[in-house]
């Protein structure tokens, strides 16, 4: 293998690994910015969800646009939306941004880091819908990872948590935000292939964060905890962090994707269950709990199995080792 092949395959992990690391910082941020008032206590199960998910991705958004205007690419946000993969964008960053992250944040108001490692199921219900819309076969492989992911998640339900009493409205919520991801990878794998993976980015965050704010937190009854909060520093601090954590995961997720391939990218992109539940326990005082513990490493077993051909990659590393 060549010094420069090397290189890029070295950058494509590196890149993945972070995308996973800064998920884990933006999930943690995140609850942090839900423990100060008014988003701590705040009335109704829909409203501090959806302030703290509008004003991330609103945040993460304008960290793109600054970057995007940084490195020039600014103009191809607007001859982007033009065009149809644009279109077929926005609809993924609907369901990807409001529906999905917004019912990720409720499982996690919810059900706390219990509910870090049922997102990360997302791979399984992409490789369902891939075969749905895409007609691209299950392998035994990707069926047996699914079944994987699917005892870890009961793993993770079985015993819940004292004194938590929307546990089990908070798994489904992790649920529908790994169905929602799923199906924003579909749209995305699409737009994405004809367009500049940053600008999509840059779309998808801040369509999210206006959509957010503007369109579903009136009908939840959420604009005045809106207000409140951006007129309280603590909250919107650690927003502003973690809006800079979530950028930096799309981006180097992104990238990841594009030198070392969809899956393995995926494969590296989910270790943000384990950092999340790990940073929930160090600095959040999540339970430590041999049913977490097991499932989340049960679950990020099984999502890799399904992304990634463990034969295939070891296959790779003879050929690598004997090009060496």
């Amino acid at each position: 293998m060549t010094e420069a092949r090397k290189k890029f395959k070295a950058i494509g992990v590196t890149t993945g690994l972070i995308s996973g690391l800064m998920y884990g910082l933006y999930t943690t941020f995140v609850l942090i910015a839900g423990y100060y008032k008014p988003l701590a206590g705040a009335v109704g199960l829909f409203a501090a969800p959806y302030v703290t998910s509008g004003l991330n991705d609103l945040f993460a958004g304008i960290w793109l646009t600054a970057y995007n205007v940084k490195t020039g690419r600014i103009r191809e946000i607007g001859r982007s939306l033009r065009l149809f993969p644009g279109k077929i964008i926005l609809i993924g960053s609907l369901v990807g941004g409001p529906i999905a992250s917004g019912a990720y944040l409720m499982g996690l108001a919810m059900a706390g880091a219990y509910a870090i490692p049922i997102s990360a199921m997302y791979i399984l219900f992409g490789a369902l819908f891939a075969r749905i819309f895409l007609k691209q076969k299950i392998v035994p492989r990707v069926g047996i990872g699914m079944v994987i992911c699917v005892v870890g998640a009961i793993v993770i339900n079985w015993v819940k948590p004292e004194g938590s009493m929307n546990f089990t409205l908070g798994i489904i919520c992790a649920f529908v935000a790994a169905i929602g991801w799923a199906l924003e990878g579909v749209f995305a794998a699409y737009g994405s292939a004809m367009l500049d993976t940053d600008v999509v980015i840059n779309i998808r965050q801040l369509l999210s964060g206006i959509v957010d704010l503007i369109v579903i937190l009136p009908m939840v009854g959420g604009m005045g905890l809106l207000k409140g909060t951006l007129f309280s520093l603590p909250p919107v601090m650690w927003l502003l962090v973690s809006g800079l954590c979530a950028a930096i995961s799309y981006l180097c997720w992104y990238k990841s994707n594009s030198t070392i391939g969809c899956a393995m990218g995926m494969s590296l992109n989910i270790t943000y269950a384990f950092w999340g539940v790990l940073f929930c326990i160090l600095f959040l005082k999540q339970p430590l709990t041999p049913t977490i513990i097991i499932g989340s490493i049960i679950i990020i077993l099984g999502a890799v199995l399904v992304s990634v051909d463990p034969f295939e990659l070891l296959k790779k590393k003879e050929e690598v080792s004997n090009e060496i």
